[in-house]
């Protein structure tokens, strides 16, 4: 029997979870967004998809669960604290969640109490909250957790992450900053911390190695263009910003032990994902190309579905599922 499933925010990412997730079958029966652009509108049309899904797009979020969904996908916000209100609703319709809110993939570090009424709603109501994406929810700390398996012991982890973010949606551009003076990326971006989700990862990717963080310690930098670069939805002329350097170090005993690299900037060479595993055996990874973020996130999302609803009542996070995979059901 085919899943149903409640859409929660229809901007870019929720549109290719549609996509993605009708192609996995999945039922649509509601779909929320506050935009009032897309109020009346046909899922499957906001979704660009070729066919619609007889299924509106509404603001009223209690109106669209009252459908009873069997899943609620959900992306809408960064914060765990603004989106609390919208898990919490989705749980106590009996549906289980799961979220590309960067900050709900580990909320246990910076939000506990958060994390704990979360929990106890699915407890209460029988379902299972997640956080995921590839970044947090994979790319630097799941993979690199999951690549510790053969050692026999680890005493650092070294991720690097480039993306170009001229090949990335424009919202996202917009969070880096793109086409900013310095100035207005220090009021604005740098000043908000930049990329949400690098602290979030080093605690996951701590937590999976039985490490105990003395600190997470954060640094973010505006890149500077010393070309124009133009790519689609934005032109960054020279001098102006590109986008982020952000590195997030986690401290363990004293010393540096995770270490997270974040390049995300319109023109950025060779995009690539790298695990340094330092250890009993050293592992060294590299993806070349990297992880697209636009692309795969909708498959970190889907693909971990089905061990959401296998999984037990409560909010759970990557480390809880079973190992990671594409879904059977996604084809060849």
């Amino acid at each position: 029997m085919s899943l149903t499933a409640v859409q929660y925010g229809v901007g870019p990412i929720g549109r290719r979870l549609v996509e993605t997730a009708v192609a996995r079958g999945i039922a649509f029966v509601g779909a929320v967004d506050v935009d009032p652009s897309l109020a009346g509108t046909d899922l499957g049309e906001a979704a660009g998809l070729a066919e619609p899904l007889g299924v509106s797009v509404t603001a009223d979020a209690d109106a669209a669960l009252a459908a009873g969904p069997d899943l609620v996908l959900h992306a809408t916000s960064s914060s765990v604290e603004a989106v609390e209100p919208q898990l919490v609703a989705a749980m106590a319709a009996g549906a289980d969640v799961v979220s590309t809110s960067e900050e709900l993939s580990y909320p246990w570090r910076a939000h506990p109490a958060v994390a704990e009424r979360l929990d106890a709603a699915g407890r209460e109501h029988g379902v299972t909250c997640l956080g995921t994406g590839i970044n947090p929810g994979f790319a630097m700390d799941v993979l690199p957790a999951v690549l510790t398996t053969p050692c026999r012991s680890v005493e650092a982890v070294r991720v690097e992450r480039v993306q170009d973010a001229g090949t990335r949606r424009a919202p996202l551009q917009a969070k880096v900053g793109a086409g900013l003076s310095v100035d207005e990326w220090t009021a604005t971006v740098g000043a908000d911390g930049g990329h949400v989700g690098l602290p979030e990862s080093a605690a996951m990717l701590a937590a999976a190695l039985g490490w105990t963080l003395d600190a997470v310690e954060e640094t973010v930098e505006p890149v500077v263009a010393d070309e124009r670069v133009t790519r689609d939805h934005v032109t960054v002329d020279a001098g102006a910003v590109a986008g982020i350097h952000q590195v997030a170090t986690g401290v363990v005993d004293g010393e540096a032990a995770i270490e997270l690299d974040l390049s995300l900037y319109v023109g950025a060479p060779a995009p690539h994902d790298a695990v340094a595993i330092r250890g009993v055996p050293d592992v060294d990874v590299v993806v070349d190309g990297g992880f697209h973020g636009d692309v795969t996130t909708p498959g970190v999302v889907l693909n971990a579905v089905p061990r959401v609803r296998a999984a037990a009542p409560g909010l759970a996070t990557m480390l809880d599922l079973a190992t990671p995979h594409v879904d059977a059901g996604a084809g060849r």
